[in-house]
């Protein structure tokens, strides 16, 4: 079972197990310095989550809201931390849908010609009545992981694209 997500137009889906809730529309506090993919800190049953935008991730660009800093944040489980607890983290995305039911017999294997960071955080592909639903990778998306796996210089350009700078430096 995948959870549909939309972003930038495009259909993604995660496996629901991964998914601890969705908050629906959230204020997300910017945090300065941080890489491009982060887009900033979200409040969560008293916790403070990190949180990883999807659309800024994929090179997307930003996308207007209806007010300043909130968007749709889901809390998925991360790593198990020092003390045994699994931290959590907040993924940001344009829309949630539904639950689909898909075959894993129905999987296809990423193409070929998919970025670097597709390539990185998308684990295949379903085909759907409606088109393609690319699935992503939660081991993947985790905060950590993103540090070490998303190449240097793809992060170069999420965060320069995120401050409005990579159109005056071509």
């Amino acid at each position: 079972m995948l959870c549909s997500l939309l972003v930038g137009g495009q259909s993604f889906g995660i496996d629901t197990r991964m998914i601890r809730e969705v908050l629906g529309t959230r204020r997300v506090q910017r945090v300065p310095l941080a890489p491009g993919y982060i887009a900033g800190l979200v409040s969560y049953r008293g916790e403070v989550l990190t949180t990883v935008s999807l659309r800024a991730l994929l090179g997307l660009p930003s996308r207007p809201t209806t007010v300043e800093g909130e968007s749709c944040v889901l809390v998925l489980d991360g790593d198990v931390n020092w003390n045994g607890d699994v931290e959590q983290f907040g993924l940001m995305v344009d829309e949630v849908g539904g639950v689909v039911a898909v075959s894993e017999d129905l999987l296809r294997e990423n193409p070929p010609a998919m970025s670097e960071v597709y390539r990185v955080v998308c684990c295949g592909a379903f085909r759907v009545p409606d088109g393609l639903i690319v699935q992503l990778d939660p081991e993947q998306l985790k905060p950590r992981r993103l540090a070490t796996t998303v190449p240097q210089r793809a992060a170069n350009e999420i965060t320069k694209a995120r401050e409005g700078r990579l159109e005056c430096e071509r």
